[in-house]
Formats: structure tokens, C-alpha cells, sequence
């Protein structure tokens, strides 16, 4: 195994370091509720001293649920069977929202919006959306798909995602890169009927398949920023948005296309803001033939700097490769060192959970004391709230029985974008320069009021500076407090 070597590296302030668990694989079947949790719990810790601040949650992987829903069944791919209640009972969305909460991170629920069934899916529920309205969807390659060209199935995929955000404090809402089915030789997509009765004066098919998607796209975005406008909404698409040979923007790369293959329109939807952030599964190694590494980072920083870009890595084929420039070492150093020099990429997510997790060429350990070693907060966004909060309030330490304790109280807001969610609280030693821009002086990000000091015997000088984070993570102005420990 090629290994990686430790060095010191600057850590941005401000990164998505998130990371996909994903349930469609049936890594979850047949495990009892207890099993499921303490895996979980296990790989969030994991993920935490990695350094990960986001989980990307698969919690609808066919028009099923791995939440409470009245609209969709529970999936198969939590209990074994479609539409059967786990037991001994409870809701992985929101016990995932607690998790995830309580270590410092974002949950973005992650759902497949078109899929309605999966080809190892033998049997669905009696009110699966294709149980009930088999008109609605088409089969393709062992698959069911809503149809995309249908207004009923964008309202009924919106009314789903409504419900979720809703009910529940999710941070984002995420669908992956399946939009139109991807292409099999022998197969066409059975749509050809719909084109000629409901074209809207579309006469090219791809184009027709584009508009029917950016539709739905639109919608989506619309739904979630009337529902909760917090909440951010991101799309994963497959990591080649065209082919130069297929346009002349396009990247120098022959692999499937986003835009004539899967009929999405990426660049679109950046550019109109209908999605707040965007992750291109970038999983190829540098150097690989047809679709190289460092010629797809360099294309999506280049054209998809409209919104905050983070890069979907594939964790497993990123150690199994050799730098070219440095055989004795695989591949993290390179690309996160083209990550480095991307104005416009501001993170990564990793695919997947497990892998990172397990540790697999030393990813995690490289994360947690390289890449990862700093606290971040999330990206800026903005479009969305781009004001920061007022500063925290009567900062002070107190003697309790508890030790020494630094206090704080909230500031006045009045709404969400002005209100408190969280507070980062940075330590510097007698002398240092009080700089909250180096992340390396963070020693915690919480939803507590409070801190406790790490007292020893009172003979040195600290100075604590406490700021205040709303929703979108915009920082208050900081409040010092020296104190001797």
C-alpha cells in the first residue's frame, strides 16, 4: 500500500468537509435497530476526529422513506421489506438530526428523485406511488422511473420534500446524479409519447428532456426556499458536464455527459441560482484516460464558480492509484493540493462514509492530522443571508462546582437570520496575537451557552474570544475574556 506522508499544510477557515452514507448498497439490511445505531454512531465518530462537518444521509433511495412519512412506504433497504415499520421503532432521519447536531455537524437528507425502483427491488409497497399510479412511471433496464415529463410527478417529488423539511431540522436537501435514466445499449427511454402530445413547441427530444428536468430543478429550489429558506439545496451531478467534442466549452475528456446523456443542465441552474451549492463526482484518479482528474477540477472551478463548488472524491480509487509526479505516494496529496490552488472550490465530500472510516490507505488518519486537523465553519452563502448576528453577551468566568466556567449569553435576533444558533469559542496565549482567522486557535464550535476551562494551577494568561453564528454560519464580531488558568 502506497502511504502518504504527513506534513504541515494551511487550513482554510471555511470548508464543506462532508461525507455520503448511503443505504441503496444494503450495507443497513438485516440489522436490528441497535446494531444500525451503533454503527452509525461509530462512523460519525470516526468522521468527527477526520475532521468531517457534514453527512450527506440517503433517506429515500425509491420514492421510499428512512423517515416517519405518510406519503411514501419505509424502505426495504432499512427493514428488509418495503412498507414495514422498523422494530423496535424509530426514525433514522431525525435520530441521524440529533447525531449529527450534537458532534458539530450539518445533515443534509439525501434523496434520488426520480427512481422509483431499484433493479434488486422485487416487491412494493401497496402505497408506493407506482403501486398506485403505474401510468406515472416507466420501466427501464430492471428500473422503474418517474416520468420526468409529467407535472403530477414534480409536484408529487416537491410535496415529498415539503413534508421533509418540514418536519424536520435538516441543514440541506440533496439529490444525487440520476436524473434521466443513465443510457444502456438496446434500451430507449419510452417517452416518445409524451413528446408529441406535450412538447410546449420543444422540437429537439434532448432539449425537451432538458426543459422537463430544469423544470423540476426550479421547482425544487422554490419549494425548499418557501418551506425553510435556510436550507440549502444541493445537487451531486455525474463528474463530466459535456465532452469537447460535444461542445466547445466542454472538457477534454470522453466520458458520459450530464447534458446530452443524463438531459441535466448543471451549468443552468448555477447560473440562475436554482441551487445553493454543487458537488461533481470528480471519483476518475489524475491521469485517467478519457476523464483525468486535474482537467475535470480545473473545468468546474473554471465554469461553476456561480455557486459554492465542493468536489465529490472517491475515496477507495484516490489511494489505490500512484501520484504521477511521486510514485511512492497515492493520490490525496495531489488532488488536495489541486484543491488548494481552485479559487472556487471551497470543499469535498467523500465517497463514501465507510471507506474513510475504515481507514483504507490511510485516508482518515490523513485527514485528521493533515487536511482535516483544524475546526471549520461551513461556506458562505450570501444569496441566501449573507448578515452576520450580534456579538455574544456578558462574557465571563465563574467559579462553579462544576470548575471554572466561561459564560455567555445569547444576543437579540429576532428572526432566523439574525438569530444565534451557535458559538466559536478561540483560545491565544499571553502575548499572541488575537487573530479569528486562524482556525488552528478554534477550540470549540457549540449550542452551549457556555464553556469549561481547562484550570490547572492560575499561573498563566489566556485571552478566550467567543463569537456568535447564525443559520448560515455568518460570525458575529468576537468578545474577549482574559483569564488566568
Amino acid at each position: 500500500m502506497l502511504i502518504a506522508t504527513i506534513a504541515a499544510v494551511a487550513q482554510p477557515k471555511r470548508e464543506f468537509r462532508g461525507a455520503w452514507i448511503q443505504c441503496v448498497n444494503g450495507q443497513f439490511l438485516g440489522m436490528s435497530t441497535e446494531k444500525m445505531q451503533s454503527t452509525l454512531s461509530y462512523q460519525l465518530d470516526e468522521l468527527q476526529k477526520d475532521g468531517c462537518n457534514a453527512i450527506i444521509f440517503q433517506v429515500r433511495p425509491e420514492c421510499d422513506a428512512l423517515y416517519q412519512s405518510s406519503i411514501e412506504p419505509w424502505s426495504r433497504f432499512l427493514t428488509g421489506q418495503q412498507g414495514k415499520a422498523p422494530s423496535p421503532y424509530w426514525d433514522p432521519l431525525q435520530w441521524m438530526i440529533e447525531q449529527c447536531h450534537r458532534r458539530g455537524m450539518e445533515l443534509h437528507a439525501w434523496i434520488n428523485p426520480y427512481r422509483a425502483k431499484t433493479k434488486t427491488t422485487s416487491q412494493l409497497a401497496a402505497n408506493h406511488v407506482a403501486s398506485q399510479h403505474p401510468e406515472r412511471v416507466f420501466s427501464y433496464d430492471g428500473q422503474l422511473i418517474m416520468n420526468p415529463a409529467l407535472d403530477e410527478n414534480r409536484n408529487y417529488i416537491c410535496n415529498v420534500v415539503e413534508d421533509i423539511v418540514k418536519r424536520y431540522d435538516i441543514d440541506g436537501l440533496h439529490i444525487d446524479d440520476y436524473f434521466y435514466p443513465y443510457p444502456v445499449a438496446g434500451q430507449s427511454i419510452p417517452d416518445k409519447k409524451e413528446f408529441s402530445t406535450m412538447s410546449n413547441g420543444i422540437t429537439d427530444l434532448g432539449d425537451w428532456r432538458r426543459y422537463n428536468v430544469n423544470l423540476f430543478i426550479r421547482q425544487l429550489h422554490e419549494t425548499i426556499a418557501k418551506t425553510k429558506p435556510w436550507v440549502k439545496f444541493g445537487v451531486s451531478p455525474f463528474g463530466i458536464y459535456r465532452n469537447k467534442q460535444s461542445s466547445r466549452m466542454g472538457s477534454n475528456t470522453k466520458g458520459l455527459q450530464n447534458y446530452d446523456d443524463l438531459y441535466a443542465d448543471v451549468l443552468l441552474w448555477i447560473n440562475n441560482g436554482w441551487i445553493d451549492y454543487c458537488v461533481p463526482q470528480i471519483y476518475w484518479q489524475i491521469g485517467h484516460p478519457t476523464a483525468d482528474y486535474t482537467t475535470l477540477i480545473e473545468w468546474w472551478n473554471h465554469y461553476a464558480g456561480g455557486r459554492p463548488l465542493y468536489i465529490g472524491e472517491d475515496v477507495e480509487r484516490t489511494v489505490k492509484y500512484p501520484d504521477p509526479s511521486n510514485v511512492n505516494s497515492h493520490q490525496l496529496p495531489a488532488k488536495m493540493n489541486l484543491h488548494m490552488q481552485m479559487r472556487n472550490v471551497k470543499g469535498t465530500v467523500l465517497w463514501y462514509a465507510k471507506a474513510a472510516v475504515d481507514n483504507v490507505g490511510n485516508y482518515g488518519t490523513l485527514l485528521r492530522e493533515q487536511y482535516w486537523k483544524t475546526p471549520a465553519l461551513q461556506p458562505l452563502m450570501p444569496f441566501i443571508d449573507g448578515k452576520a448576528p450580534k456579538k455574544p453577551r456578558k462574557v465571563k468566568a465563574v467559579w462553579t462546582s462544576d470548575g471554572y466556567i466561561l459564560f455567555w449569553t445569547a444576543p437579540k435576533g429576532h428572526n432566523w437570520k439574525d438569530k444565534a444558533e451557535k458559538y466559536v469559542v478561540y483560545r491565544f496565549e499571553k502575548g499572541e496575537k488575537c487573530d479569528i482567522d486562524n482556525p488552528a486557535k478554534i477550540i470549540a464550535i457549540t449550542t452551549d451557552t457556555f464553556y469549561k476551562l481547562p484550570y490547572e494551577s492560575g499561573k498563566r494568561k489566556y485571552t478566550y474570544m467567543v463569537t456568535s453564528l447564525d443559520r448560515m454560519q455568518n460570525e458575529s464580531k468576537a468578545v474577549k475574556k482574559k483569564v488566568s488558568l
